[in-house]
């Protein structure tokens, strides 16, 4: 489904107390593999403060791998487990999209790793 088509489906709306679960954190980016069996897809080792965690990510269109490294990010947290093309990732990092560009949501000065989003 393309973009266009996303952003023209209709929005289910959510609870506050259905968003007050997800838990978004900061997080940094300490290293960054190529995925073994996908071309668009990242290993992604983040430190949220109290954990390192190895999370896959769909974010290699947007951004080379020495340009990720130390970046602070915006990760839920809480995010069941899923085997992804074959490796377990252990949160999501979150992003944004359009046509043509995709980029991380990170903040736009540092703030302590494991600060909670709100």
């Amino acid at each position: 489904m393309s973009v266009a088509a996303k952003l023209a489906l209709p929005t289910r709306m959510i609870t506050f107390e259905e968003f007050k679960k997800l838990d978004l954190k900061i997080a940094e980016i300490k290293e960054v593999k190529d995925h073994p069996n996908a071309d668009r897809l990242y290993l992604v080792k983040v430190n949220t403060g109290s954990e390192e965690k190895e999370l896959v990510a769909g974010i290699k269109k947007g951004y080379k791998i020495e340009d990720l490294i130390g970046k602070q990010v915006v990760i839920v947290d809480n995010l069941e487990p899923a085997i992804i093309r074959g490796v377990e990732s252990k949160g999501m990092i979150l992003a944004a999209q359009d046509k043509e560009t995709l980029c991380v949501i990170s903040p736009d000065k540092p703030i302590s790793l494991g600060a909670i989003v709100k």
